[in-house]
């Protein structure tokens, strides 16, 4: 599975708590994140993560293009739902995405957990993502 990874300024630090704690799931998948985010995660696991630009120079939209292709399959986005952005309108088009492609998406880290343990037991099996007839 390709998971992507994205945490806003005030949630870096719990994605790299996050993925410290589940580096043994994490491992056996394609990580993929936005920059800034990457590269801290990537320092403090070890895990091969694929980066893209920073959230606010477009990597949240380089992530929402490979949801379009269908090339991503659990978002792991832990918001700040606090300080209000000015990329909200972008990030709201990329959970729409997700609902579009039947894309797992977490927004925190209770969500996250629930999405990590699915995984982990075979519940969210490849082929069943965006195809809801199975």
């Amino acid at each position: 599975m390709t998971i992507a990874l994205i945490a806003h300024d005030a949630k870096k630090e719990l994605m790299i708590q996050f993925c410290i704690a589940y580096c043994g799931i994490l491992s056996r998948h394609i990580l993929c994140a936005t920059g800034t985010t990457g590269k801290q995660v990537a320092e403090s696991t070890g895990l091969r993560i694929q980066q893209y630009l920073s959230g606010s120079q477009g990597g949240d939209q380089q992530i929402a293009a490979r949801i379009s292709c269908n090339e991503i399959d659990i978002l792991l986005f832990f918001r700040d739902p606090i300080t209000r952005k000015a990329t909200e309108p972008n990030e709201m088009n990329l959970l729409r995405l997700c609902d579009v492609h039947n894309v797992p998406v977490a927004t925190n880290i209770a969500t996250a957990e629930a999405l990590i343990m699915a995984l982990e037991r075979g519940d969210l099996d490849w082929r069943e993502i965006g195809n809801p007839s199975i």
